[in-house]
């Protein structure tokens, strides 16, 4: 099964797509994980990233589609892949699907995690995650355990994003309408797009998202 998470900044797609990898054994396709990874991997195509973020320059699509095309040929025919943060635009969809053709997949489906704006910014100005582990807590829904560590690795370090803040957050939400908007459309339109209400506790939104790819 191969799935594309689509939402908002802070809707959460990092959370479901963590349990779809440790539940179902797919693969989860992060641009930025993957672009991190690839700056210090010392192949060609590493060498190439690290050059173009050297510069300040925009990593290209050409870029991103090669590293995701190395991610699928180094695992088997039978491994699924979540493409999550791609694609952002309509060249980026048409790459990807000419891709999966070319090594002989097919898109399952596309969900849209659906939240409202005023308390995704909520959700997140109040956010913290665990350094080590990456565990995501809440100042009013999950906060940080009294004794100061992480309940799933004990670790005592814990980060925020410097942009996790209403301006910015508002800015960020901006940029992925106008960005995204055309997606929801294309998706649609191709019979694959899945629309989701993504607030809700994490093991609700599970169970809209496993009826949306079909149990």
């Amino acid at each position: 099964m191969n799935i594309i998470l689509l939402g908002p900044p802070g809707a959460g797609k990092g959370t479901q797509a963590r349990t779809l990898v440790e539940e179902r054994g797919l693969v989860q396709l992060s641009t930025g994980d993957m672009l991190r990874a690839a700056k210090s991997s010392g192949t060609e195509m590493g060498n190439r990233v690290a050059d173009v973020m050297a510069r300040g320059d925009l990593v290209t699509d050409e870029i991103v589609i090669g590293l995701i095309g190395e991610q699928i040929e180094a695992h088997g025919a039978g491994t699924g892949f979540i493409f999550d943060g791609f694609p952002r635009t309509l060249a980026q969809a048409d790459a990807l699907t000419e891709l999966l053709d070319k090594h002989g997949r097919t898109l399952d489906a596309v969900v849209e995690m659906k939240v409202d704006d005023e308390a995704l910014i909520a959700r997140v100005t109040g956010r913290a995650t665990c350094a080590n582990c990456g565990e995501v807590y809440h100042d009013v829904t999950k906060p940080i355990p009294a004794d100061g560590k992480c309940v799933k690795c004990g670790h005592t370090e814990f980060t925020r994003r410097a942009d996790d803040n209403e301006s910015s957050m508002r800015n960020r939400l901006m940029t992925y309408y106008r960005e995204t908007s055309p997606l929801i459309g294309y998706y649609y339109a191709n019979g694959k797009l899945r629309s989701i209400d993504g607030l809700g506790a994490i093991d609700e939104v599970k169970a809209r998202v496993a009826e949306a790819i079909g149990g």
